[in-house]
């Protein structure tokens, strides 16, 4: 049975969490409680603790009843944190990592998908603090459920007040349902650049940073998928949970995703592969000369191309990081490499491509193509696994319309 830790902090809405935790409960799901000390204001802890048949959690101080530390031991069991209400204040600490309360500091200690309904005045949400706070919590993969507009507990009539009991619980069962929506899969991710050695001092590379790839990892991850992530030279630190190879040479990832191709299902080649390499390695440095230096280059693997000859059953998805006929480009891409799914980007735009948080892309596959806004890398690596999850539902369908009937 799943867990889910509800959050309570000290807003009238605080009561409407009582229902939340009631309509939990019908769902067949366990629900542990914690509060904020404002929260024991508006409603005693004796109310959850026995609406939820388990002591709530309030002092971040106190042992649990076999002597463990509860912010740690809580958010271990825990498959989700639902914060409702999520006053301005949570979010703050939560954005800014301030652990100073049984909340704030089980949050931290969490892994678990965090999905926060605010409540407040509607001038606080509009606050830009507010607006900060939640941008940041959005960008590291937390799920808002947007406050309802009427009437406020101030006499003030706008959006701020907690949304209905069963529309956080649907949104709560969307994200753990998501949570799982990979199991049983076992998902291979490149990412990164590769370094090709001209000598060993200089080499020839590109500007990928492998945030793009380490982003679609993370989320296979928090999905339910054994991951296996091939990685070339980056300054990102290996994620937890799933398996890290490193590799430093286009042909040291073809080989290394040649040896783990077997067990894949699911494949998102979001490596940048050089595509040339030099043709010759200098075991010493190259002096500095007099005149011009010729570097002959030749071709790399084309590790892509290479997958999708040999998929069999395997979904495929490609990247696409163009300057120029971005959307020509990568169409022809999609059917050269054989890929189900093309994620294409134009270097051009703000906010796109390489070095940053953000990207601006185009999902191209055989049903057609949806451009996305700009957004945040690890929200970019829930829509493509969104559309990967609805391509690969669709594809009996599709195989037996293409027969048609027996």
């Amino acid at each position: 049975m799943p867990t889910v830790v509800l959050g309570v902090t000290g807003c009238i809405g605080a009561y409407k969490a009582c229902e939340v935790l009631r309509e939990l409960q019908k769902r067949e799901l366990e629900v542990q409680v914690v509060m904020t000390e404002s929260a024991t204001r508006f409603v005693a802890p004796l109310t959850f603790e026995a609406l939820s048949r388990h002591p709530v959690f309030v002092d971040q101080f106190a042992l649990g009843a076999s002597g463990e530390i509860q912010h740690v031991s809580l958010a271990d069991g825990a498959d989700l944190l639902l914060v409702a209400p999520a006053t301005a204040n949570i979010l703050g600490k939560f954005a800014r990592g301030i652990a100073d309360d049984a909340l704030s500091t089980l949050y931290l200690a969490s892994k678990a998908p965090v999905l926060v309904a605010p409540a407040m005045n509607s001038n606080m949400y509009d606050h830009p603090a507010v607006r900060e706070n939640l941008a940041i919590l959005v960008a590291r993969g937390v799920r808002v459920v947007e406050p309802g507009s009427g009437y406020l507990a101030c006499g003030w009539l706008g959006q701020g007040r907690l949304a209905e009991p069963t529309e956080i619980v649907e949104a709560a069962l969307a994200v753990l349902r998501q949570k799982r929506s990979l199991e049983g899969e076992c998902v291979l991710v490149t990412a990164g650049p590769t370094l090709e050695d001209i000598d060993p001092v200089r080499l020839v590379s590109n500007r990928s940073t492998g945030r793009m790839g380490y982003r679609l990892a993370e989320a296979a991850r928090d999905r339910g998928a054994r991951v296996i992530l091939i990685s070339g030279p980056t300054a990102l630190p290996p994620p937890a949970g799933l398996e890290v190879l490193l590799v430093r040479s286009a042909q040291d990832m073809e080989a290394a995703v040649g040896a783990r191709l077997p067990e894949a299902t699911v494949l998102a080649m979001a490596a940048a592969v050089s595509d040339y390499r030099p043709a010759t390695t200098s075991p010493t440095k190259i002096k500095k000369a007099e005149g011009s230096l010729s570097l002959e280059m030749v071709r790399t693997p084309d590790i892509l191309q290479s997958v999708g000859k040999q998929k069999g059953d395997r979904f495929v998805i490609g990247f696409a990081a163009e300057t120029d006929r971005v959307l020509e480009n990568a169409r022809r891409k999609r059917i050269e490499k054989n890929v189900d799914l093309l994620v294409a980007n134009d270097l051009t735009e703000a906010g796109a491509g390489f070095a940053g948080e953000t990207n601006v892309v185009v999902l191209i596959d055989a049903q057609g193509e949806t451009r996305l806004a700009l957004m945040s890398k690890l929200e970019l690596a829930e829509r493509i696994w969104d559309r990967v999850e609805q391509l690969r539902r669709a594809r009996p369908a599709a195989t037996a319309q293409e027969q048609g009937p027996r």
